[in-house]
């Protein structure tokens, strides 16, 4: 039965609201005809590569996930659907890449629509909590021990960046870098307060000094704790990658600002880095790069202040 004592039906295609929101909010006309075109998708690339879908629709920001089964022979998989854009399209790619050491594996890609078969990250029976049931999923954030989920974070991250960036098909560091200090000084002028001003100003004079050397590793830009489940296949496995090729010190920050710990900054930073044997004062340049990147963002969303969490990791960074 489902939630409310309702049987759930697998032919019904239940669109969750907040990814209704999220894609008008970000996406426009174009996310209204992403979200409308959902339940075509969803029978489109069941029956094209042989699905069933098994349960609810899981979905984060971008993108709705179905649990699957291949009819063909069983196999557990995630049917997964997101608006093809600049955001997303290197995800396959860099799957590829990986081939599974550290992230999850992409089984099928539709280049056309973006829409991915991934392999199915769950924990085996009697995992987790007790009784835990065939499949079910958890995510690093769910682990209590602050320093574990970092240390596992940081060992998930040496793995994924290590691995060279090929020379096409993914948006480079350099470009992010030279188009950030570009819309810098509209972000200075949204913002009211001139301490947040001269913080920006600063994370720009660090990425200054380092963008002539960009990097050309393989970065997953988006590795914070929710983007790593535990699986069968290895202990903990990256998902929903943003491709990018450049420098790893770049892939730092959601292991600050995410499960933010102001008395833990400098400790995870020094784990890290330690852990990716990074050079730190680049790490250090490239994390306040991060630092101005999500200003530049909020300010262009129209908030007239830095938040407090991107305000204290640069400090806490400028200070060492």
């Amino acid at each position: 039965m489902g939630r409310g004592g309702r049987s759930y039906d697998p032919r019904v295609i239940e669109i969750p609201g907040e990814l209704v929101v999220t894609q008008l909010r970000y996406n426009g006309e174009a996310g209204r005809a992403f979200v409308a075109a959902l339940p075509g998708l969803a029978e489109e690339f069941t029956q094209r590569w042989g699905l069933r879908v098994t349960g609810r629709p899981m979905n984060g920001a971008a993108s709705l996930v179905l649990p699957v089964v291949r009819t063909a022979d069983g196999t557990r998989a995630a049917l997964k659907m997101q608006l093809a854009d600049e955001e997303t399209v290197g995800e396959p790619l860099g799957l590829r890449i990986w081939a599974g050491a550290g992230a999850v594996r992409l089984l099928e890609h539709d280049a056309a629509t973006g829409t991915m078969l991934l392999e199915w990250l769950g924990l085996p029976p009697g995992a987790g909590r007790p009784g835990s049931a065939v499949g079910e999923r958890r995510h690093l954030s769910d682990v209590a021990d602050g320093t574990r989920a970092v240390e596992v974070l940081a060992d998930l991250l040496a793995r994924l960046t290590a691995v060279p960036a090929p020379a096409e098909g993914l948006r480079r560091l350099g470009d992010i870098a030279a188009g950030m200090l570009e819309r810098l000084p509209g972000a200075l002028a949204a913002l009211v307060d001139a301490e947040d001003r001269r913080l920006l100003r600063d994370c720009a004079a660090a990425v200054r000094e380092v963008m002539g050397e960009p990097g050309d590793r393989l970065l997953h830009w988006d590795l914070h704790y929710d983007n790593v489940l535990a699986a069968e296949r290895e202990p903990w496995l990256a998902i929903d990658p943003k491709p990018l090729a450049g420098d790893p010190g770049f892939d730092l920050m959601p292991a600050l600002d995410n499960r933010f710990d102001a008395d833990a900054t400098s400790r995870r930073f020094d784990l890290l880095t330690e852990r990716l044997g990074l050079d730190r004062e680049r790490a250090r340049a490239w994390t306040l790069g991060r630092v101005l990147q999500n200003g530049l963002w909020d300010a262009e969303d129209g908030e007239r202040r830095l938040r407090p969490e991107q305000v204290s990791i640069a400090r806490s960074l400028l200070a060492r």
